[in-house]
């Protein structure tokens, strides 16, 4: 009987089994604060060397996605303005007239106001964890039917693609702070995304622009 409790003492003290590499990402997941928050975006588009559009603002996240940003490429620089029903562009630095769009144009090839469902999505598909890096990067090889499933826009908007190879980077707050798509398509050239996010802050308030 001694013997019994000295084994079961000995095992409530010995360290917890690490965690593998999916489990870290569904903690850090399962622990982040699901309150809506703020954060400052940078999202490059380009295909090999060549950028094809930038886009750097300030967006709400865990919310649907609102926000204003600058988006540039080789023809234009427009001031964007993101609400829940519409999406306001005009030429930067212009009184011009705002020009109004569905909400849902705001919608590129990430899901950017789903980050935890799309880590979710990855997990399910064979994802890979580099543990050895912080923020933690997650990988998988997705498909445009597979990101539909998560959000039906950005899923449609891929749908010219024949897959994607994801990667994703997670803090150790839960929050996603990165996110990489190369894009591949059968006779067009490569296209990769990256979207950047930092300066968490709290959620800010976004309407739509005065005398439209």
């Amino acid at each position: 009987m001694l013997l019994g409790l000295t084994l079961s003492a000995c095992a409530s003290n010995s360290p917890a089994p690490p965690k593998s590499g999916q489990q870290a990402v569904r903690h850090r997941l399962a622990a982040a604060d699901d309150a809506p928050y703020s954060a400052a975006l940078r999202a490059v588009t380009q295909s090999g060397p060549k950028r094809l559009q930038l886009m750097k603002g300030r967006v709400n996240l865990n919310a649907p996605l609102t926000g204003r940003t600058t988006d540039r490429t080789d023809q234009y620089t427009e001031d964007v303005i993101i609400t829940r029903q519409k999406v306001y562009r005009r030429a930067s630095g212009t009184q011009a007239a705002w020009q109004e769009f569905p909400a849902s144009t705001a919608k590129g090839g990430i899901p950017v106001d789903r980050l935890p469902q799309y880590i979710q999505l990855m997990l399910g598909h064979s994802a890979s964890v580099h543990q050895e890096s912080e923020p933690l990067r997650v990988s998988a090889r997705l498909t445009p039917n597979d990101i539909e499933s998560v959000d039906r826009a950005v899923g449609r908007n891929l749908r010219p693609a024949t897959a994607i190879d994801a990667d994703a980077w997670i803090d150790n707050e839960g929050r996603i702070v990165r996110v990489r798509q190369k894009i591949h398509f059968a006779s067009n050239p490569d296209i990769q995304a990256t979207i950047t996010l930092t300066d968490f802050k709290s959620a800010m308030l976004v309407s739509a622009p005065v005398g439209r």
